[in-house]
């Protein structure tokens, strides 16, 4: 999974929210001060995570909006699972989130994270900008009070900084032989519903790709030789695992990774693990769908070997992390209000979006500016993940606008370095 920077809700909230949230349609007025829940006996308002909820629905339709090309679309209504719409998941999902937010704060001791009381004041500095750049229109519909802001963004703080002592723990110390990679140069032309006569001329096309890589020799270029059969042809590179147990742990765990041998047919496989650097694959390989044509790069690829490496321990460090986050849920003592819960609804008739700053932005800012819409997490994510599932890292977390910063931003900013962390859509899900 592409390791991504995340920044904390005081950045999130001072450069996406600060400049006001345009709301559509409002559904009925909410009351921020009722009690949507109880975590260990400390009661959670209503209000914050009404301020969760409506952060990740704006991230979420600004990122929907430019794979749409700004074009309308309707998400919030559409049936996930269990009988829900994903409007009704996000909410649970913000919920949890939340609730995972105090028990954090809770622990925070027990690894000697705190807030420190000049993190309180920047926080409380951000909170007013919040609160003075948002219209009173806004705040009533988002339902939330500045002491509500503060606390919100002291909870994202104290996650931010729980992250890396929770992860202290994993072995990064990864053996070449576990992580080694091979790589490789291959061709494949599909051949799935296809006449017979267009499946032979296929295979006629791979046995001449073959041919004239072979004549070439190792110094072939695979990609050009494809093309000069057929412009729509060309080469992909990949690796796979050289260690056959770690391949097929890789299989048995249903990993995506480029770099797992199970995201290659069998067939592929078998004549890889037979070849030296720069041999070329004997014959044309068939498989159900496709004609393959292969050359083996590096038996020991260093630089994919590493990378390995770094997958390997990032995926121990985001099970840890979940194990333990996922555990700590199931053993708080919590307590849902369910009738309170349900006044908090995302729905496609009540859409929040982010607005932009306008005025040209300073040199420093400029030179910290990031895309309207970050990569999603997981790159594969589902609708589902992409709509509700911020999981262990929030999706509203992930900074979509960029504004002009303001003084109160700048005063911030001490808090958002310290606080700077890296997670990986594989989501677990998540943020």
């Amino acid at each position: 999974m592409k390791t991504m920077t995340k920044r904390t809700a005081v950045a999130a909230l001072t450069g996406v929210m600060a400049v006001g949230m345009l709301t559509g349609c409002g559904e009925k007025k909410l009351d921020g001060t009722k009690t949507v829940a109880t975590v260990d006996g400390t009661e959670i308002p209503l209000g914050i995570v009404s301020l969760s909820v409506r952060e990740g629905q704006a991230q979420t339709e600004a990122m929907y909006k430019s794979f749409m090309g700004g074009q309308d679309y309707s998400i919030w209504s559409m049936d996930a699972e269990d009988g829900k719409t994903y409007g009704e998941q996000a909410v649970e999902q913000s919920l949890k989130d939340v609730e995972l937010m105090y028990i954090m704060k809770e622990k925070a001791a027990d690894y000697n994270v705190e807030v420190t009381d000049d993190d309180e004041q920047k926080i409380a500095d951000a909170a007013a900008a919040f609160m003075a750049a948002n219209s009173e229109e806004t705040l009533q519909e988002l339902a939330v009070s500045e002491d509500q802001v503060k606390t919100y963004l002291e909870l994202q703080t104290y996650k931010s900084r729980m992250h890396d002592p929770l992860i202290a723990d994993v072995d990064k110390d990864v053996s070449d032989e576990e992580a080694q990679q091979s790589s490789f140069d291959y061709v494949s032309i599909s051949t799935a519903d296809l006449s017979d006569d267009e499946i032979k001329q296929k295979k006629e096309d791979a046995q001449k790709i073959l041919d004239d890589l072979k004549a070439a020799g190792s110094d072939g270029d695979l990609n050009e030789i494809a093309k000069s059969v057929d412009d729509s042809y060309s080469s992909v590179s990949g690796t796979f695992d050289v260690n056959e147990d770690a391949a097929k742990e890789d299989s048995d765990e249903e990993s995506d990774s480029s770099s797992s041998s199970s995201a290659y047919p069998d067939e592929v496989m078998k004549v890889l693990r037979t070849l030296k650097d720069g041999e070329i694959g004997p014959d044309v390989i068939e498989t159900d769908t496709s004609y393959y044509v292969v050359k083996l790069d590096k038996v020991n690829d260093e630089e994919a070997t590493e990378t390995k490496k770094q997958s390997i321990i990032s995926t121990s460090e985001n099970k840890l992390y979940t194990d333990t986050t996922e555990k700590w849920l199931d053993d708080a003592d919590i307590n849902v209000e369910k009738k309170v819960l349900k006044t908090l609804k995302v729905t496609d008739n009540h859409k929040f979006s982010i607005a932009t700053a306008t005025p040209e932005p300073t040199e420093e800012a400029a030179a910290t500016e990031t895309p309207e819409v970050t990569e999603a997490a997981e790159e594969t994510e589902t609708p589902e993940k992409e709509v509700s599932g911020r999981e262990t890292e929030t999706m509203k977390t992930e900074e979509a606008a960029p504004e002009a910063e303001t003084s109160e931003e700048t005063d911030t900013q001490e808090v958002v370095e310290e606080a700077e962390e890296t997670a990986t859509e594989s989501e677990e899900k998540t943020e």
